[in-house]
């Protein structure tokens, strides 16, 4: 499959040259909404599925969430000025106790490059504070992540507080980590698992459209 230079760019982790190509194609008055869909979103998409097929490693896809990242904040206030409608909204961040971040700013950023509305909380983030963001807007994703056996429960608590707030049926919960497992998901009551990047945005937009 051909991809563009941007897109190619992006894949390569080259921050300065994607840029480049976007300043440009926007100085040509070229639509951000096209620049996304049609370079921005494809090279996102290959990512995950070269990290899923094994051709890309952890370090190959953060460089390319890099690249995204640093072109979403020139794309995202364009778009935003243009009226266009996110795919959804999803508030993530790592578990109470837990401060690994780093799957969780691959997650964000992949999520955020599928066209996502996301609003990470970071690290060590209390189920009080999940669900304050959560109840911000209606459809809300709420997606946990947690690195060590010893914070997963807090996941629980989340979904827990879900409920006694009456929250529950108007949010739905995804949740992944290296200790995390399908079965522990739809232990705690879950909406969903994922055990990569590629696979959350995936997820994600299948929630959206249940």
């Amino acid at each position: 499959m051909e991809f563009s230079a941007i897109s190619q760019a992006i894949l390569d982790g080259d921050v300065d040259l994607v840029l480049e190509g976007v300043n440009l194609l926007l100085a040509d008055n070229i639509s951000p909404l096209l620049v996304l869909d049609e370079h921005i979103v494809p090279a996102m998409n290959e990512a995950g599925k070269r990290f899923e097929e094994g051709d890309f490693f952890v370090p190959d896809l953060m460089l390319a969430a890099r690249a995204v990242q640093e072109t979403m904040k020139v794309i995202d206030p364009l778009l935003k000025n243009m009226g266009r409608e996110k795919a959804g909204r999803v508030v993530i961040g790592t578990v109470r106790g837990d401060h690994h971040d780093i799957g969780k700013n691959l997650v964000a950023v992949m999520l955020e490059g599928g066209g996502f509305d996301v609003l990470d909380l970071g690290v060590n983030v209390s189920p009080e504070k999940f669900i304050e963001a959560a109840g911000e807007r209606r459809g809300t994703i709420v997606a946990l992540s947690a690195l060590l056996t010893t914070t997963m429960h807090e996941m629980k608590n989340v979904i827990e507080l879900l409920k006694e707030t009456g929250m529950r049926d108007s949010v739905k919960v995804i949740i992944g980590g290296a200790p995390v497992t399908d079965d522990f998901a739809k232990k705690i009551g879950a909406d969903g698992y994922s055990d990569n990047a590629s696979a959350a945005v995936t997820l994600a937009r299948n929630i959206i459209n249940m």
